[in-house]
């Protein structure tokens, strides 16, 4: 079991605890542990067979410690099989939705004997729930767009929750002999932020197939077994995520790693090119199309067949990924470009990007402390970022507005520069910029005085509010924001948060061209949950020269490691180092916050 499985039970058990109306400090216990668990680099459940004292652990004492070892050890927890008897297990979905928290569920259970999305939706759409104190029709209305946008993204996973359900698999398959190569493709190579389900592909000899394909069926991991022939197996996890495993001959790797890694719009340009050299692609290999045969290809560029004879025409590439592009006169183009968003046309000019790369990023400069809504102080959060081998850091708590993150008034943010200036004494090594995430109210104004951002070295602007705007609206109060003379940076710009909250309503072509004008950048928000711009917004940024900053919105420690993983997005977006701010040299980024001062 991984960390995020028993993450996610703590949370089942802390919204039905919240439901059931338990002791607060109860329910405020498990959810310490979650962001604990969470947070946690090491795997529990190898702590657990280790027989490792779990109450090492902040926030984990010896109940909890012994729930989360009976988690391990059985799949399941007594203390919520106790609670599931009196409170709807169903209900905890409910809690999921944007709009819908604990309290809201118990209401709704309670006097209308709502329990799952469907009953919700039904109530909602026949006036009943708007009737109920605390809802109203606006608290309606966000309902049902909540389960809209939950229904849409249903089926899909966060990459990065796919990341923690595959790892233990991969790990026992990586295990088994017989495989010499193992890889995952589709759109989880591509870099995606979420994924429907997952492709595994494996070169395997012929004799070591079935041991292989009963390794991966018997994996303790898998819930149910769709399928295991003798070249394909197909699982659902305990996760729910799909997983199909595919073995190959050597001689088909590099072709079958290219096709089912997609995309098909990707491919589907890829074959025409083929078919124009006299050539066919497939997951099988490249082969060279017989005289007989050219004749009676596909037309008007449709997608051909895939190969179903692999025996018919010359073979003349499809070991390896490079020799499939080399047989249609182009290099190799990584993965996370393949989206038949012009990536052909640049490889065959040579102009595909040198895409950013960890290690380019010189500091972060989004990030939350105990002052407002993080875990950790200035001087912890300095100190991480040091160790990270950054140059620099903005401390950018939340301002007044939004108070259910205890913002900071002018007054407290005045106290927190002294902090912020002890710091700076103590913690060697690091520039330590103060900043804020300024709110931009309802009518594009900013939610602090001018003379608080003048001594601000970094001002951050973000949508908090007002959600529901009409893109009209919404884009004015942006743009407005954006042409604020102390403003730097717009961060999250659409609010989206993935599998729970869709973009608010906003023109971002409009807000992208303002941000141009004003010297404004926009932020990639590299929280997984967030990933905020989406690529093509990120492509479209590039294109028109705005400045991109890229950084991950921690409130804790172990949240400064988004980064890493996020910057997939900005790849996707064919990001370059130079077009992100903080890729700069201090002095650099010093110069380009002093150009309001202009």
């Amino acid at each position: 079991m991984e960390n995020i499985e028993i993450a996610r039970s703590l949370e089942e058990l802390a919204d039905l605890l919240e439901i059931q109306g338990a002791n607060p400090f109860r329910i405020r216990a498990y959810r310490n542990a979650i962001r604990t668990v969470s947070a946690e680099t090491r795997a529990l459940a190898g702590m657990v067979a280790r027989d490792e004292d779990l109450t090492e652990l902040p926030g984990i004492g010896k109940d909890l410690a012994g729930h989360i070892r009976e988690l391990v050890e059985t799949g399941t927890m007594e203390v919520l099989e106790e609670v599931t008897r009196e409170v709807p297990r169903e209900l905890a979905t409910l809690t999921r939705l944007d709009g819908v928290g604990p309290k809201k569920a118990a209401k709704l259970w309670k006097e209308l004997d709502i329990t799952t999305v469907d009953a919700l939706q039904e109530a909602a759409e026949a006036g009943r729930v708007e009737e109920l104190e605390g809802f109203g029709a606006r608290s309606v209305e966000k309902i049902l767009q909540a389960i809209e946008d939950y229904r849409s993204h249903q089926s899909r996973f966060l990459r990065a929750d796919a990341v923690q359900y595959l790892r233990p698999l991969l790990e026992h398959l990586e295990g088994a002999e017989g495989i010499h190569r193992l890889e995952v493709a589709g759109s989880y190579r591509r870099g995606k932020e979420t994924v429907g389900d997952i492709d595994l592909l494996a070169v395997v000899e012929a004799e070591d197939a079935p041991a292989v394909m009963e390794r991966f069926t018997s994996f303790a991991g898998v819930e149910r077994v769709e399928m295991a022939g003798e070249t394909r197996g197909s699982v659902v996890l305990r996760s729910g995520l799909p997983v199909d495993l595919r073995l190959l001959g050597r001689e088909s790797w590099g072709a079958a790693l290219h096709y089912f890694t997609g995309s098909k719009e990707h491919n589907v340009e890829i074959r025409k090119r083929a078919q124009g050299r006299g050539l066919r692609v497939s997951e099988y290999g490249v082969f060279r199309i017989p005289d007989d045969a050219a004749e009676g290809g596909a037309e008007g560029g449709a997608e051909p067949e895939a190969e179903a004879d692999p025996e018919r025409g010359e073979r003349i590439a499809g070991a390896t990924e490079e020799g499939v592009f080399e047989a249609v006169e182009l290099p190799w183009i990584p993965p996370v470009l393949r989206e038949n968003r012009g990536e052909i046309q640049a490889a065959e000019a040579g102009e595909l990007p040198g895409l950013v790369e960890f290690g380019d990023i010189r500091g972060d400069l989004h990030m939350h402390t105990t002052w407002s809504d993080g875990a950790n102080s200035i001087r912890e959060m300095a100190e991480a970022c040091r160790e990270r081998g950054y140059e620099y850091m903005a401390i950018t708590d939340h301002s007044q507005a939004v108070t259910v993150a205890n913002g900071l008034t002018p007054e407290r943010i005045r106290r927190q520069w002294d902090e912020i200036d002890r710091a700076r004494d103590e913690v060697d090594g690091i520039r330590i910029l103060r900043g804020s995430e300024v709110d931009i109210l309802r009518d594009g104004s900013l939610d602090l005085p001018d003379e608080i951002l003048k001594e601000l070295d970094i001002v951050l602007v973000a949508v908090h509010s007002h959600f529901g705007l009409d893109a009209a609206t919404q884009t004015e109060r942006v743009t407005r924001a954006l042409a604020h003379p102390l403003v730097d940076v717009l961060v999250h710009p659409t609010g989206r948060l993935l599998n729970r909250r869709e973009p608010y309503a906003i023109d971002m072509e409009t807000v992208l061209e303002a941000a141009l004008e004003h010297g404004v950048a926009v932020e990639l928000n590299t929280n997984p949950r967030r990933l905020d711009l989406h690529d093509r917004h990120l492509f479209r940024a590039r294109e028109l020269g705005v400045p991109v900053v890229a950084s991950t919105d921690a409130h804790r420690i172990a949240h400064l490691d988004y980064m890493e993983e996020g910057l997939n997005q900005a790849r996707r977006g064919w990001l370059e180092a130079d077009d992100i701010v903080n890729c700069q040299s201090y002095n650099k980024l010093d110069e380009w916050l002093r150009r309001r001062e202009e």
